[in-house]
């Protein structure tokens, strides 16, 4: 019997198979165990080598050199998972464009950053760095931008899970899908993986259907087995809405980290500022006179006002064929026809949020 051909063989026919080819016996399980990574690796040499590897030459190749062949199999399986994501790097300079004075940059410096790049001052003292962490805030307020930062600056791949991604096959197969990443994050090394608008696959089932119950208990199956990989892989959630999310979700436990993040302070505001200014074509700009008509913006409002603006300077030289460069009077102009997306009434609910649910 061609043992390679089986599906599924049994234990005893796993253990006879490796007795055959190596002469060496093994315990049925363990047999069954080691079976499935002497395949991995016939077909890993194949690929290496150009041609098909014999099956005995590939088992002994695996058993004298167990360790190494599974780190070179798992740094293959790797490569092709971060493609299949869509793994992309961050440069460190994102982490840069966030003002020093901006909340929580302090807080993710000193909670996230450090104890997972100082890692043998992190064993010392006993601090176990954070693997699953939500943001929450209003709209706009840079979480998506606060995560490609933290990628950055730890020079990690960065992942982005959108809950369309999860869809693709149709609501029913969300959990399907939702495991199926899961479980291809947990192979992962050195990687941030993001999940925005995670109300959307993680709501309060309370109030849920039977499909987002579902898909809501099989995110909570999934946190635990990824926060007990011993692998380096952050797990970053990003919500809107703090209120719709599971209260199980919620507790210690599954989260290690859920923190706010708001509007901007004028320190914020003029470090955003420098950096859209410095890729315009402009006169002497009155920052302080900018910074101080932007109180109610966040990012991404602060992003459009400058898309604004260089969408009416290359159509004023387009028009007058002669260098334009931008004016405090036209930040003024356009900043005028912009409504800032925070209003009282969201920094007030978004204040009472950070009082019941952050944990840092």
């Amino acid at each position: 019997m061609n043992i390679a051909l089986l599906e599924t063989p049994s234990p005893e026919e796993c253990a006879s198979a490796i007795f055959e080819i190596s002469g060496i016996k093994f315990d049925p399980d363990i047999a069954a165990d080691i079976w499935p990574k002497i395949l991995q690796h016939k077909w890993l040499m194949s690929e290496k080598l150009g041609r098909d590897v014999g099956l005995r030459t590939a088992c002994i190749d695996f058993l004298e050199n167990t360790d190494q062949a599974l780190k070179e199999y798992m740094d293959y399986k790797r490569k092709d998972i971060l493609t299949e994501m869509g793994a992309r790097t961050i440069g460190r300079e994102v982490w840069e464009t966030i003002s020093d004075s901006q909340p929580p940059k302090q807080l993710v410096q000193r909670r996230i950053i450090l104890p997972l790049t100082e890692e043998s001052l992190s064993r010392k003292h006993g601090v176990i760095p954070p693997k699953t962490i939500i943001f929450f805030g209003p709209p706009g307020t840079g979480k998506t931008h606060f995560v490609k930062a933290i990628a950055g600056v730890l020079s990690w791949w960065y992942i982005e899970i959108l809950p369309s991604m999860l869809m693709v096959d149709g609501v029913e197969k969300i959990g399907v899908n939702l495991h199926n990443v899961m479980e291809k994050a947990r192979n992962l090394e050195e990687a941030v993986i993001f999940i925005d608008e995670f109300e959307e696959i993680a709501s309060n089932r309370d109030m849920a259907t039977r499909v987002d119950k579902s898909i809501t208990n099989e995110f909570l199956k999934q946190v635990p087995l990824l926060k007990n990989q011993g692998n380096k892989v952050l797990l970053v959630c990003a919500t809107n809405y703090i209120r719709q999310l599971d209260a199980a979700l919620l507790r210690p436990g599954r989260f290690d980290c859920i923190i706010p993040v708001g509007g901007l302070d004028e320190d914020g505001r003029k470090t955003i500022l420098g950096h859209y200014l410095s890729k315009l074509n402009t006169e002497e700009i009155d920052l302080n006179l900018i910074i101080g008509m932007t109180s109610r913006f966040t990012p991404a409002d602060i992003e459009y006002l400058f898309q604004q603006v260089a969408q009416f300077a290359f159509e004023q030289e387009y028009a007058s064929k002669q260098d334009y460069r931008v004016t405090t009077d036209a930040f003024v102009e356009i900043l005028s026809k912009i409504r800032p997306s925070l209003t009282d009434e969201i920094i007030e609910e978004f204040q009472k949020d950070s009082i019941t649910y952050s944990r840092i």
